[in-house]
């Protein structure tokens, strides 16, 4: 698939198979690669945590975008949820003394569709991460009928990690558009060719219609 001619949904959920996957950075990216092929993206952090009064997610954005924050980032509406501790974005609540509003959050990402035709929507940790007490990420993508993005990178035992999440989407039945694949955890050249030809032939028998972009 020819990424530079994808037809964009209006919001696509960025997850990634842990923590530390390097979803701000590809989110960042892709938002980049969107609006240099005609596109109209903006990004939002559906839950920041760690961080008090901004997102530091956000932030990292707008640099790999090349651009200040946009009005829509001071008028708090592509970072809605933020608490101190950083940790679940359930746990997070709990120990700030208040509950996440998750329609806060998608009157958000409403509000931002008037002034940009796709929000990519990065979530906080992986698919399984709490938000409000059994309540998952996985379970807000599937009730707000999010297509979704995963990613992943060359680590050991990632490709265990990435087909366990891509399970996971396909069970509760999300729409995976793609996989982005972060080269910046390559610090095993053998490991991490054996990891995205893996996950590059996965796809290619059980999504056979997502793509598979490097970044």
């Amino acid at each position: 698939m020819d990424i530079t001619e994808f037809s964009w949904p209006e919001k696509v959920f960025i997850t990634g198979i842990d923590t530390d996957a390097g979803k701000s950075y590809a989110t960042g990216h892709l938002a980049n690669l969107i609006n240099s092929t005609g596109g109209n993206a903006i990004t939002m952090k559906m839950v920041q945590t760690g961080n008090d009064g901004y997102s530091e997610d956000i932030a990292v954005h707008r640099e790999i975008m090349g651009m200040e924050l946009a009005e829509a980032d001071k008028k708090s509406l592509t970072a809605p949820e933020i608490f101190t501790y950083p940790c679940s974005p359930e746990l997070a609540a709990r120990i700030d003394g208040r509950e996440i509003d998750l329609n806060k959050i998608t009157s958000a990402s409403e509000a931002l569709l008037n002034e940009y035709s796709t929000v990519l929507i990065e979530g906080a940790g992986g698919l399984m991460v709490p938000l409000k007490g059994q309540y998952l990420t996985i379970d807000y993508i599937r009730e707000n009928k999010l297509p979704a993005i995963l990613v992943t990178n060359g680590k050991l035992g990632s490709i265990s990690h990435t087909l366990l999440a891509l399970y996971a989407l396909k069970k509760y039945g999300i729409n995976l558009i793609g996989v982005i694949y972060n080269t910046y955890f390559d610090y095993d050249k053998i490991i991490a060719e054996d990891t995205r030809n893996y996950i590059r032939r996965w796809l290619q028998t059980h999504f056979e219609d997502a793509f598979f972009l490097e970044m």
